[in-house]
């Protein structure tokens, strides 16, 4: 079995086995960041993943393989009810050129915390999905034109875990997925809000943001970054602006949410785009 992209076979599940037998007096989260300790499974940054850990635990002891210590409180997860703290920004009408608004500042909001709340009011009140706080590694995008105004946003995190329209572009195999999914990231949000009228902002924006995608994505996780993905909604937009910025289209959804296992969950289809990051990302990405 390949699980949160690492081989799981009969010698590993013993050695969890073990661990939970010789330390019953451990909690899951202590059990878990002894595990990554154990296998020395970290980040490139060195830090431990206890929660792909805890994760991978889940997954053995659903099929049986292993049993867990009760749980004694839930995950200490911060963002869980994490509620976004509004904040005033202009809203007056922009109808200008694009060449009106440069230059733009785009900035990747790790390196300027100060203006995430603004980041998030404009998520959680004017895209159609709202918006709370993200999941995993991810990228935060504020654009400001040369007054000083907010014109757009863009968040970029975790990648679809199967996409079978994306898997058949990449040509990789599920085992190699599972390695490899973390090169990969997803536009979930991408937002110019309703007073900004300004043709070909959307396409130059994302332009701008995808030439810098890599190096920021190593920056901030000392991770490869070959492709970004996006999936829109096609009974509301169509795409246009990821065509103009030379996204290329390979597909629909099924229309099934990640949480349907059963096949009873619709949901409407999407259509699949994805822009490649490096010339050569198929050999980064399934080789």
């Amino acid at each position: 079995m390949v699980m949160q992209g690492r081989e799981m076979g009969p010698a590993e599940v013993t050695q969890i086995r073990g661990l939970i037998g010789a330390e019953p007096g451990w909690s899951r989260y202590r059990l878990s960041r002894e595990l990554c300790r154990l296998w020395d499974w970290r980040t490139a940054k060195g830090q431990l993943k206890d929660m792909a850990a805890r994760t991978l635990l889940l997954k053995l002891e659903a099929r049986g393989l292993v049993e867990l210590p009760a749980r004694r409180w839930a995950s200490p997860n911060r963002m869980r009810h994490k509620r976004v703290v509004r904040v005033d920004h202009a809203r007056e009408r922009v109808r200008a050129c694009l060449a009106d608004l440069q230059p733009l500042r785009i900035v990747e909001l790790s390196e300027s915390p100060e203006e995430l709340s603004l980041f998030e009011t404009l998520l959680h009140e004017h895209h159609y999905l709202s918006y709370t706080s993200p999941v995993g590694m991810n990228l935060k995008y504020l654009v400001r034109d040369r007054q000083g105004r907010p014109v757009a946003c863009a968040l970029f995190g975790s990648a679809a875990w199967k996409c079978a329209a994306r898997d058949r572009f990449i040509g990789w195999s599920a085992a190699t997925r599972a390695c490899r999914l973390q090169r990969i990231t997803n536009n979930t949000r991408f937002l110019i809000p309703a007073w900004v009228e300004v043709a070909h902002l959307a396409s130059h924006v994302l332009g701008r943001i995808e030439r810098r995608l890599r190096a920021d994505w190593k920056r901030k996780y000392a991770e490869p970054l070959s492709l970004v993905e996006t999936f829109v909604d096609t009974s509301r937009f169509a795409g246009v602006c990821y065509r103009a910025a030379n996204w290329l289209p390979v597909g629909e959804t099924t229309g099934r949410t990640r949480q349907d296992r059963f096949s009873r969950i619709e949901v409407p289809r999407k259509a699949v785009w994805v822009r490649p990051l490096a010339a050569n990302f198929r050999e980064e990405l399934a080789a």
